[in-house]
């Protein structure tokens, strides 16, 4: 195992779930696609750094180095930083031994027991921001048609390009990738999955996989094999 790793939920309105773990070994494995963002706090060989990770458009590789300790909190969708261009990069931000500076503030570093109070009080200081109709479309909270009838067509690009870097339909082919891949690793056929994740063919399925996941289907499927899973450990946004 290269990555030990354990999560929990978080109480905070910005944030899905808030990460810790250490590396064991060097190593690199593929990254997936990803439509939230991170902070990531690293530490190694004495030094503490601090890292705006994503979102990620299609997936590439990541390195690993052993010995690091790593606080992740992800994001979820619809919440920015208003200041800062996040798509497809990778921020080392100024820090000292025990803080970083962000939009012209020193803030110290948060620890996994107080992930979501870090947060609230970036959002409060007006460093973090929301945007509920990111949300609100995807999750299908009202009727996407009447949502559009609603607010122009443009207007909603606007929102979702300053929230996320990325456009509606880019956000649900990762879904979709996403969930194609648990039906696979759950024991589902590639035919199967190519009709229940709406694809239109298996070569359509596999190209999908290729350029969000990483990895075809076949590679998906052989990965429940316990000796070959460690191949397929993305916990980690970033470990470089």
């Amino acid at each position: 195992m290269i990555i030990l790793s354990e999560e929990r939920p978080s109480d905070s309105p910005y944030v899905e779930i808030v990460m810790h773990g250490h590396t064991v070994l060097d190593g690199s494995t593929i990254r997936p696609a990803e439509t939230c963002w991170h902070m990531v706090i690293r530490k190694l060989n004495g030094k503490t750094d601090f890292l705006v990770v994503g979102p990620w458009t299609s997936a590439g590789v990541i390195s690993y180095t052993e010995g690091a300790e790593l606080l992740w909190i992800k994001f979820k969708l619809g919440t920015f930083l208003p200041t800062k261009h996040l798509l497809d990069t990778e921020t080392i931000l100024p820090a000292s031994k025990r803080s970083f500076r962000l939009d012209g503030s020193t803030w110290q570093f948060p620890d996994y027991e107080n992930a979501d109070t870090f947060v609230n009080r970036l959002a409060r200081a007006g460093v973090l921001a929301y945007d509920p109709i990111v949300n609100a479309l995807l999750q299908n909270h009202q009727d996407p048609q009447n949502h559009q009838e609603e607010i122009p067509s443009r207007t909603l690009r606007h929102h979702f390009k300053r929230s996320t870097g990325l456009s509606a339909s880019h956000i649900r082919q990762i879904k979709r990738a996403q969930h194609a891949q648990t039906l696979l690793q759950q024991g589902a056929s590639i035919l199967d999955t190519v009709d229940e994740a709406g694809y239109f063919d298996q070569p359509h399925l596999t190209r999908s996989l290729k350029q969000f996941i990483g990895y075809t289907p076949a590679q998906i499927i052989r990965s429940r094999q316990p000796e070959l899973a460690i191949r397929y450990n993305t916990t980690s946004p970033s470990l470089r």
